[in-house]
């Protein structure tokens, strides 16, 4: 580490070749995703380049200072993943179906109308179960229950409806 921290590239690249595998395995664990484990491997080794003149080889070995690093920076990502999954849900939220601009206002509207045209198309008990599941978001499950009928009922009369619905909304394209 004294010589990467002099700059020695040559010594950081044996150093690479000796415990990548490592880092990318403890970030894969944890990140999951192969593309990103990739992106968190790399910026450990940026941070290892960068940070080498405060290795301290009195607390430990390079390794484990490196899998420490790993494993904090794939936390990390995960965590960022997670918050902007959650700022994106909550966006969606606060504006459910806003529309980017008045074109895209028309097509929504021409198509809620398509759909409300479709579905009186559909048989009563293929309304109910689609309704039950686009509108009140109630699961297979729950549509069974909430009609008294068998899940395998159920999950037909929505497989039937869809099916139904498709080729309804295409004739009034």
């Amino acid at each position: 580490m004294g010589r990467i921290a002099g700059g020695d590239e040559t010594a950081f690249a044996e150093l690479y070749d000796e415990i990548a595998p490592t880092v990318y395995g403890i970030v894969r664990r944890v990140v999951r995703d192969p593309s990103q484990s990739e992106e968190v491997t790399q910026e450990v080794f940026v941070e290892l380049w960068r940070q080498a003149t405060r290795f301290d080889s009195a607390r430990g070995g390079v390794r484990g200072w490196a899998v420490t690093i790993a494993r904090r920076r794939a936390v990390d990502r995960v965590r960022s993943e997670q918050s902007w999954r959650d700022r994106q849900r909550r966006d969606a939220a606060v504006h459910p179906g806003a529309a980017d601009s008045p074109s895209d206002a028309v097509i929504d509207s021409f198509d809620r109308d398509r759909a409300r045209l479709a579905l009186t198309g559909l048989s009563d008990d293929q309304r109910r179960a689609l309704e039950l599941v686009y509108f009140d978001g109630l699961t297979h499950v729950e549509v069974a229950e909430h009609l008294g009928v068998p899940l395998g009922t159920a999950k037909t009369r929505i497989r039937d409806g869809l099916i139904r619905l498709r080729s309804l909304m295409e004739a009034h394209a």
